[in-house]
């Protein structure tokens, strides 16, 4: 069982569909999970609403600090996994999830911008770890990646995460247009007509690596299972120096 939130502080970074794109695949490997939707554009309640997952997916987008402790209590005695899809401002709600995360995902794109944006939940995240006197999982998600070129931008923000001993998600989010659909049309990767959109079976493939990649980190290089971290209360080790990014 894993609670895995999804947070950057700036739009179109790919959160959503990383959120969107676990939740999908965890259904269809017959886990049951929750989707809980902290954003409010609620992109990922509307696609959740017309996916119609049935009881393989509870859908919470009623979340604020004053509940999300109760509802996790509730989720994590009868569901698998829970997906958070965190809103892209640095508050209150933010800081509390990622307290409460198996692991916490922060979308990159291959700009500066969106790099800056990733940096604050980073910090955010360290100084979480810092005050609660543990190590807070966390990983970025190279997202919307070109999957026929790596441009120059895209090999200065993988330079920069391991200069900053950053981890990065093995497996990277490739920009397609069936990731598009899944808004537009509502439903799942799986349900969309062969023939509708472009290299359908390549990003289901990108889907099922990017979901395997994502649990193999939740559970840690220590071999626990998630939520042991949290509970065994691991001391924080030193927080990671801030990044600098070059302008866009």
């Amino acid at each position: 069982m894993a609670v895995i939130s999804v947070a950057n502080a700036k739009g179109g970074s790919g959160k959503t569909t990383a959120a969107v794109l676990l939740a999908t695949e965890f259904v269809q490997r017959g886990a049951r999970t929750a989707l809980l939707d902290c954003d409010d554009l609620k992109l990922a309640a509307g696609w959740a609403r017309s996916a119609r997952l049935g009881e393989g997916l509870t859908l919470v987008d009623t979340v604020a600090v004053s509940n999300l402790a109760g509802y996790l209590k509730a989720l994590r005695a009868t569901h698998q996994h829970i997906v958070i899809d965190l809103s892209g401002a640095r508050d209150a709600l933010v800081a509390f999830a990622v307290g409460l995360s198996d692991l916490v995902l922060v979308p990159v794109q291959g700009c500066a911008m969106d790099s800056r944006g990733a940096a604050h939940v980073l910090e955010l995240i360290d100084l979480v770890g810092a005050n609660s006197h543990r190590t807070i999982n966390r990983a970025v998600v190279l997202s919307r990646v070109n999957p026929l070129v790596t441009t120059r931008a895209l090999r200065s923000v993988k330079a920069l995460l391991d200069g900053a001993k950053i981890p990065v998600i093995d497996t990277p989010v490739i920009e397609r247009a069936a990731f598009r659909d899944m808004f537009e049309t509502g439903g799942t990767l799986y349900s969309i007509a062969a023939g509708r959109t472009s290299n359908l079976d390549k990003a289901i493939l990108n889907m099922q690596a990017f979901a395997d990649a994502v649990l193999r980190f939740a559970v840690g290089n220590d071999g626990r299972k998630p939520l042991a971290r949290a509970q065994a209360g691991a001391v924080a080790g030193a927080t990671q120096p801030a990044m600098a990014f070059p302008a866009p």
